[in-house]
């Protein structure tokens, strides 16, 4: 059973605490006992469960009506696992947006049908775009508010398609929901029989997303093995996640940056000796000869070679309250491996709100730009649009140690 990451945005009070609270709550995903705390905890007159409860679980976020954190929830059917970000929906926490979209094959955008497509609208979905989300829905909530009315989904939905062409999604689907009675989110409603598509919860299931096993073969070493018992005494493995691809017994591998050949001896899962890992999986690695390899060195398949360069461009979301300082140094943390960088220059900045590149002399908390960085040692990655996996790194201020950006690399 595979497992969908998926993103929800939108504009505040469209509704999308209550969009993530239906699915939880008419899919049965809800504990007993959380039942029983959400009941306590709703004051709304005549209403069983304020659904929105369910991912705002901050008193502090309650107290505001807004979601300002990313809420992530976990819940799956019979078809697939889901994990949800549920992001903020006000501007000055695009920051937090980025967050989870980074890691999402999917974002459903919120519309209010009442308001159609608005500034919020077009930020969101231009920035899951940038983030290499290939599959977007647009759940065009409240359709219960304008009478079920087919006019209002089908104008919004032109709306959306003019603007379609300045964005990378592969796909795009149109659903009419009301998340408040439930209309078209776990089930299909009588009440837009206009409507031939399926509901929200089975799109979600049947979506196809494209696989990492697919993708060339990526490997960090988080941890070297080595017990130096007398059980174990010439034990060596390395261990780590693969980001990306496949390995099998017998592979020929360039453990990088020492660019040393080698072949892969064995392989260990859940401490059982197997002969082929996937995309996904934490593995141990032994190699048939005996190299010094470090926490951090790159294991990949000699013809499937990443990109190593010293000075390299990016995509950067600025998360400090302190402006970006060209020039300054900071830590380039590429999962397990840490280099220290420079920005050399910021080439453009993008103008969430009207849609251009600018001209920029400085990035703050919240912009998204494009920059120059130069580090101190060669680095091996791939771009964010071939392998997001490989294709991403945090910034972090080597004073305060603060994680100050997200980069995606070009």
């Amino acid at each position: 059973m595979n497992t969908l990451r998926f993103i929800t945005a939108g504009n505040v009070d469209d509704g999308k605490s209550t969009l993530i609270g239906r699915l939880l709550y008419d899919s049965d995903s809800i504990h007993t006992d959380q039942l029983g705390v959400l009941q306590k905890q709703t004051k709304q007159e005549g209403v069983d469960i304020d659904l929105s409860l369910i991912t705002d679980g901050l008193r502090a976020e309650r107290e505001q009506g807004i979601t300002i954190d990313v809420a992530y929830k976990y819940f799956s059917t019979k078809k697939r696992k889901f994990i949800i970000a549920d992001a903020p929906g006000h501007e000055q926490y695009t920051r937090n947006m980025i967050t989870g979209a980074s890691n999402s094959d999917l974002i459903i955008i919120l519309v209010d049908a009442r308001k159609g497509i608005t500034e919020q609208t077009k930020r969101h979905a231009s920035i899951g775009s940038l983030m290499g989300i290939q599959k977007a829905i647009l759940a065009i909530n409240k359709i219960d508010l304008v009478n079920y009315s087919e006019d209002v989904f089908k104008e919004i939905q032109s709306d959306f398609e003019k603007i379609k062409s300045e964005l990378n999604y592969s796909s795009i689907t149109y659903i009419p929901v009301s998340a408040l009675a439930g209309d078209n989110v776990v089930a299909k409603s009588e009440k837009t029989p206009w409507y031939s598509g399926k509901a929200l919860l089975e799109t979600l299931e049947e979506i196809e997303i494209a696989s990492t096993v697919n993708l060339e073969s990526r490997f960090q070493v988080q941890w070297v093995i080595r017990p130096k018992d007398e059980q174990y005494h010439d034990y060596r493995g390395y261990a780590g996640l693969v980001l990306s691809g496949s390995y099998e017994v017998g592979d020929e591998i360039v453990v990088l940056p020492a660019n040393i050949t080698t072949k892969i001896k064995t392989i260990e899962k859940n401490n059982i000796s197997v002969d082929k890992v996937i995309a996904g999986e934490n593995v141990v690695l032994h190699f048939e000869n005996n190299i010094d390899i470090s926490r951090g060195d790159a294991i990949v398949k000699k013809d499937e070679l990443p990109t190593s360069a010293n000075e390299l461009k990016s995509w950067i979301s600025w998360l400090d309250d302190s402006a970006l300082q060209i020039g300054k140094t900071y830590l380039l943390q590429h999962r397990f491996k840490t280099v220290r960088v420079k920005i050399q220059i910021i080439n453009q900045k993008w103008n969430i709100n009207d849609w251009e590149f600018v001209a920029a002399d400085e990035i703050k908390l919240n912009d998204i730009a494009q920059i120059t960085l130069k580090t101190n040692q060669p680095l091996f990655y791939d771009t964010f649009a071939n392998n997001p996996k490989s294709g991403n790194a945090i910034l972090i201020d080597e004073t305060s140690l603060n994680t100050v950006g997200a980069l995606m690399f070009l």
